[in-house]
């Protein structure tokens, strides 16, 4: 769904980007005197962008939409935490307890998601080996059912002679 709907919202985007710019700003976006350093900038944010929306759609894919939803939690701390140590945002005691009780929800879903993974791999395990016990048993009776096929039609025969 991601797939079909990129284009549309990139389209809408395109068209009403300069005019909401154009509103808020009273400034044009195609005035503004663009030096390279703001194009490389402008560049880089659209490779990032691209890369973030191309992982998201990995990340789904290959997990679910709970564990993408934990990760933005990590990345959401992960930024808290960097504009501290970088940038020298002060931590305030509600960002504090955010963190902590993000990270503490993160190490459950973890858990829980490790126990049923065990879970699973241990019935696969058991269905496994069930398996593999039929297929032997079925292979034993064919060989025995042979066996008496085998000795009834050499009784038949000895009785003919």
């Amino acid at each position: 769904m991601l797939y079909q709907s990129a284009p549309f919202q990139a389209a809408v985007l395109f068209v009403s980007g300069p005019l909401v710019d154009q509103f808020l700003t009273k400034q044009n976006v195609f005035a503004y005197k663009y030096s390279p350093v703001v194009l490389a900038f402008i560049i880089l944010s659209c490779l990032i962008a691209v890369s973030v929306n191309f992982s998201t759609f990995l990340v789904i894919g290959k997990t679910s939409p709970v564990t993408y939803q934990v990760l933005g939690h990590l990345k959401t701390c992960l930024v808290l935490g960097f504009g501290y140590t970088l940038l020298h945002d002060p931590f305030t005691e509600r960002k504090i307890i955010g963190i902590l009780v993000a990270i503490c929800g993160m190490g459950l879903y973890s858990y829980f998601c490790t126990l049923e993974n065990k879970k699973k791999q241990s019935g696969d395990l058991s269905l496994s080996s069930q398996m593999k016990d039929h297929k032997e048993t079925a292979a034993l009776l064919a060989r025995h059912q042979d066996k008496e096929g085998h000795e009834v039609k050499k009784a038949a025969k000895d009785s003919i002679v």
